[in-house]
């Protein structure tokens, strides 16, 4: 069973970093996409970033645009992304997600199979 699970959540002022990271097991790789995903001022759940892993190829959602970056370490299983330059409004759960075997990946979240729990992102003026 392919199960998602992510850490690196807290707090951070404005303008500082974190890193999340979520540890993927029970998953063959081959061509999936794997997304970062937060709930959007819409109250939808939309990736802020994706990345294909067999291609590398990734993308951004404009609100995190030249802030974040998504990237993989496949030797350790995991998918990470790098939160630079922190504002308030990046106060959110974030999810990792998986959408296996495909091409293209979507930011939007029913096309993703498998989800982690969530992890807490809170970031203080």
């Amino acid at each position: 069973k392919t199960q998602l699970v992510e850490s690196g959540g807290g707090s951070a002022q404005a303008g500082g970093s974190l890193r999340l990271a979520c540890v993927i097991s029970g998953h063959t790789y081959a061509d999936d996409c794997l997304a970062w995903f937060r709930v959007n001022q819409y109250g939808l759940r939309w990736a802020v970033a994706t990345l294909h892993t067999s291609s590398g190829k990734t993308s951004y959602d404009k609100s995190v645009e030249g802030r974040f970056t998504i990237s993989q370490d496949r030797d350790k299983n995991t998918v990470y992304l790098q939160m630079d330059n922190l504002k308030v409004e990046d106060t959110e759960v974030y999810y990792c997600a998986l959408d296996a075997r495909t091409t293209w990946c979507s930011p939007a979240d029913p096309y993703y199979e498998v989800w982690g729990h969530g992890v807490q992102v809170t970031v203080s003026r």
